[in-house]
């Protein structure tokens, strides 16, 4: 059965809108824990808008599950992972004016700054994942990198404006899923994904995790964090 990684950045994003100490994000991660969250995902962004570095050194402390931190390439974030050694890494692309991560790393075009990385945070005792489009050519790139693990990008199923669209996206997934387990990689998935339309994703077999965080965190404000969560951790069950 596929388990649920909850990303709280959005719980720091309505704390810095008024740049006080409140909402906590390292409250926000217990409680999706105590809710049923099997990892807190959270971005460590080089312009910190919203997860600050003192955010991540508490979570490490008090996460029981498991600690998900996406991050980019850049040497001041690879140094500061490498220190703090989450569970898991997760390199994602990352571009100043973005609004969220837009699409998924070019492994193939920068294998070789990636595969570096990769071997440092590793060496550190950390799993790296690297979070892709579901295409054949950045799998391979992926293998070739040393990372084990996938995350794929959901954007493209999670924002498909018709049916069939979205059937063919659900398609395309499917098969990248099928391609990396054939080669030996774990495989998670996320981005876009809502309670609207994780069900059918939810269905593929051989996805590990699913990371959410926009969604959860948006439920939240009508239902409460521990609700979103088990409501969400349930449509995946």
């Amino acid at each position: 059965m596929a388990k649920l990684g909850v990303n709280i950045d959005h719980v720091a994003t309505l704390r810095e809108a008024r740049r006080t100490i409140a909402p906590d994000p390292v409250n926000a991660a217990i409680i999706c824990e105590k809710a049923g969250a099997n990892s807190i995902v959270c971005h460590l962004r080089e312009d910190r808008r919203h997860i600050k570095d003192e955010d991540v050194i508490r979570m490490r402390k008090v996460i029981s599950t498991r600690l998900n931190l996406e991050m980019s390439v850049a040497k001041d974030i690879v140094d500061f992972a490498c220190k703090i050694r989450p569970d898991q890494a997760t390199i994602v692309p990352e571009k100043r004016r973005e609004v969220t991560t837009e699409g998924g790393l070019d492994v193939s075009g920068n294998l070789k700054k990636i595969k570096q990385v990769v071997s440092r945070l590793e060496g550190r005792g950390v799993s790296v994942s690297l979070f892709i489009d579901p295409v054949k050519v950045e799998i391979d790139a992926s293998i070739k990198s040393g990372a084990k693990i996938i995350e794929l990008h959901t954007g493209e199923y999670a924002n498909a404006a018709t049916l069939s669209s979205r059937r063919r996206e659900l398609k395309v997934l499917k098969s990248a899923v099928e391609y990396a387990l054939f080669k030996g990689l774990e495989v998670n998935a996320g981005h876009g994904l809502d309670y609207a339309n994780i069900a059918d994703v939810a269905m593929v077999s051989g996805i590990s995790e699913f990371n959410i965080g926009h969604s959860i965190i948006s439920r939240a404000i009508f239902v409460g964090m521990a609700k979103a969560v088990e409501e969400m951790a349930g449509l995946i069950r």
